[in-house]
């Protein structure tokens, strides 16, 4: 499944190989359609699964509710997602000669996912509830802003 992906990704290279290296032809492939696909469930799981609607979250071991906001728990729903989807494709498609072990870069990606997240969620709750900004759009642009950040981030730490 791997070489297949790899390969699938490969074949385009030759078009944008004037611009790019390899790795980062295969990050940017890796992470756009990792992004893509978080966008898609955003829009989803704001739609369809918490209706725009505030979500109560009971947390039994406080005895309370907290009231998430539609944008923000369909932003949790989707980091859990594609943060694991996103670490499977760096590990196992684009960062592949790192040498650290797998434990290591999962930590080290766990760490850079979230500080990308939070700046990601900074930035949306920013959209929304300053600029009002519809919450599916408001997260494309927060995203695509992080993606330059995210990317530093896993070349320089997560995957060294």
């Amino acid at each position: 499944m791997k070489n297949l992906l790899t390969n699938f990704i490969l074949f385009f290279y030759p078009l944008c190989s004037r611009f790019m290296d390899k790795r980062t032809f295969m990050y940017a492939a890796c992470g756009g359609g990792n992004l893509v696909l978080s966008w898609v469930l955003f829009f989803l799981f704001y739609q369809f699964l918490f209706l725009k609607q505030n979500f109560q979250l009971s947390v039994i071991f406080i005895n309370s509710n907290i009231t998430l906001s539609a944008y923000t728990a369909s932003a949790m729903l989707c980091f859990v997602i594609s943060f694991s989807i996103g670490f499977l494709l760096m590990k196992f498609v684009v960062f592949t000669e790192s040498e650290l072990k797998g434990r290591i870069q999962l930590f080290r990606y766990g760490v850079s996912s979230i500080i990308s997240s939070i700046v990601s969620w900074s930035l949306l709750k920013f959209l929304i509830d300053i600029l009002e900004i519809y919450p599916s759009i408001s997260n494309v642009i927060s995203s695509c802003l992080v993606v330059i950040v995210s990317y530093i981030l896993q070349k320089k730490y997560s995957f060294k």
